[in-house]
C-alpha cells in the first residue's frame, strides 16, 4: 500500500507482495515522475478513480471530462493556478484553460456538483472539443514511460499511431502496462485497463489516490507560493468545518452595549439580524481568524460572495469595527470571557494575540497593525485572481 515516509518527507509506493509477481510496481511510482504540466495528475487520477468504479473500458474523452470535474473546484472557488503563469499573464496548463473555457460558456457557479459541470460539458462540447484534444497530445502515452525502460526498443514520440503500436508491444511481450490505447483517433480514442492492474488499484485506491493527492500539493504550492491552505483547496470543503459560533456570541455581546455599523452601508447592525463574514475571502484564507472577521448584512454577503471588498474606504470601515471590540475587551469582563471563547477556534495568528489586541494600542496602532498584516494578504489574494466588489 502506500505509506508515509517521515524520514524522506513524502510519499513511498509499496504494494502488498501478492501483486509482485505480474506487476511492475517500480514502474508505476514513475507514472507521476517529472511533470510538464499539472494535469498529468488529473489524468492519473482520473484513471484510479473510474477503475475503482469498475470501469474497464473508458475514451479520451470521457477521462478528460473527469478531469475537468475534478479540476474545477481548486481553479474556479480557490484561484488555483494548476501550473502557474507565463510572463504575458497567460495560463500555461491546458486543463486550467479548459476549465476557464467551460466558464466562459456556461452559467455554472464555482461550487457546481460533479453532475451539474458534466452536464455543461455535454453541452459545450463542439466548443470545447479544440481544448480537449490539446490535452490528449502527450500526456496518456508519457505517463507510460517508466515502464518503457525495461525494452530495448526506442519509443517514438513524434508520432501517435506508432506510439499506440510501440505500447502494445511493450504490452504484450516486454511488461505488463496499466493500459493501453486503441486505434481510434483523438477523443474517441480507447483506454483499455489491463484485469491485474485493475485488481490491485481496487485493493489499494484509498492509498493511491492519497499518493496523487501529495504530489499534487506539492506542485501546486510550487506554482502557487503566496496561497495559502492550499491543501484544503482540492475539493469542496464542508460548510460544518467553518468555526464562527463563538465569533457571534462575541459580536452579540458588543451589540448589546454599543452600536455597531455595516461596513458597506455605514447602518447600524441590528442583532440577530447579520451574517459573521470574512473581509478577505474565507476561499483564500481558509480560516475563521478573528481579525479577519465582521457582521455585515446578511443580503450584502450572499452578494459579495468569495470576491474582494474594495479596500478603500471598506478597510477603514472595518478596522473601526475591529478597534471597537478592541476597546470592549479591555473594558468589559463579559466582553472578555467571550472573546477568550474564541481561543480555541479563531485566535491563532500569532501577531494577533501578541501585537493586534495586546492592551495598550491607540487607535492608529492598532490600525497600522491590522493594515500591515492584512494588505499583503489581500494584495495576494488580488493577484491570484480574485474579483473586487462593491457593494454599489
Amino acid at each position: 500500500m502506500a505509506e508515509f515516509d517521515s524520514s524522506k518527507i513524502g510519499y513511498t509506493l509499496t504494494i502488498d507482495g501478492k501483486y509482485y509477481n505480474t506487476l511492475d510496481i517500480e514502474a508505476f511510482s514513475q507514472m507521476m515522475k517529472d511533470p510538464s504540466y499539472c494535469y498529468k495528475f488529473f489524468w492519473l487520477e482520473a484513471i484510479i478513480q473510474l477503475i475503482s468504479e469498475g470501469v474497464k473500458e473508458t475514451t479520451f474523452d470521457a477521462l478528460i471530462d473527469e478531469m475537468i470535474c475534478n479540476a474545477w473546484y481548486s481553479v474556479r472557488e480557490f484561484h488555483i493556478h494548476l501550473s502557474g503563469m507565463l510572463s504575458d499573464g497567460m495560463v500555461r496548463d491546458g486543463l486550467e484553460r479548459t476549465v476557464l473555457k467551460l466558464t466562459e460558456l456556461s452559467d455554472l457557479p464555482t461550487n457546481a456538483s460533479k453532475i451539474e459541470i458534466k452536464n455543461a460539458i455535454r453541452k459545450h462540447n463542439e466548443e470545447l472539443k479544440e481544448f480537449k484534444e490539446q490535452l490528449t497530445n502527450m500526456v496518456p502515452y508519457r505517463a507510460l514511460a517508466g515502464f518503457f525502460n525495461k525494452s530495448a526498443e526506442t519509443a517514438d514520440w513524434g508520432s501517435k499511431k506508432r506510439m499506440v503500436a510501440y505500447i502494445e508491444r511493450i504490452n504484450r511481450d516486454v511488461v505488463l502496462l496499466p493500459y493501453t490505447l486503441g486505434p481510434e483517433s483523438k477523443l474517441k480514442k480507447k483506454v483499455c485497463f489491463q484485469e491485474d492492474w485493475m485488481k490491485m488499484i481496487q485493493d489499494q485506491t484509498v492509498s493511491i489516490l492519497g499518493w496523487i493527492q501529495y504530489e499534487k500539493v506539492k506542485w501546486l504550492q510550487n506554482h502557487n507560493p503566496e496561497v495559502p491552505g492550499l491543501v484544503y483547496k482540492l475539493a469542496p470543503m464542508d460548510e460544518k468545518m467553518r468555526k464562527l459560533n463563538h465569533v457571534r456570541k462575541l459580536w452579540e455581546g458588543i451589540l448589546d452595549i454599543s452600536e455597531v455599523r455595516d461596513v458597506f452601508t455605514d447602518r447600524p447592525i441590528v442583532s440577530k439580524q447579520y451574517d459573521v463574514d470574512h473581509f478577505i475571502p474565507w476561499s483564500f484564507v481558509m480560516n475563521d481568524e478573528l481579525w479577519n472577521l465582521m457582521p455585515m448584512d446578511s443580503f450584502l454577503n450572499s452578494s459579495k460572495s468569495n470576491r474582494l471588498p474594495k479596500w478603500n474606504p471598506f478597510f477603514e470601515r472595518f478596522a473601526r469595527n475591529q478597534f471597537l471590540m478592541y476597546g470592549l475587551i479591555h473594558k468589559s469582563a463579559g466582553i472578555r470571557k467571550l472573546y477568550e471563547s474564541c481561543y480555541r477556534d479563531n485566535l491563532h495568528s500569532i501577531w494577533a494575540g501578541q501585537e493586534l489586541y495586546r492592551q495598550g494600542n491607540t487607535e492608529t496602532e492598532f490600525y497600522n497593525i491590522l493594515q500591515k498584516n492584512m494588505q499583503p494578504v489581500y494584495d495576494s489574494a488580488r493577484r491570484q485572481g480574485y474579483e473586487i466588489w462593491s457593494s454599489e
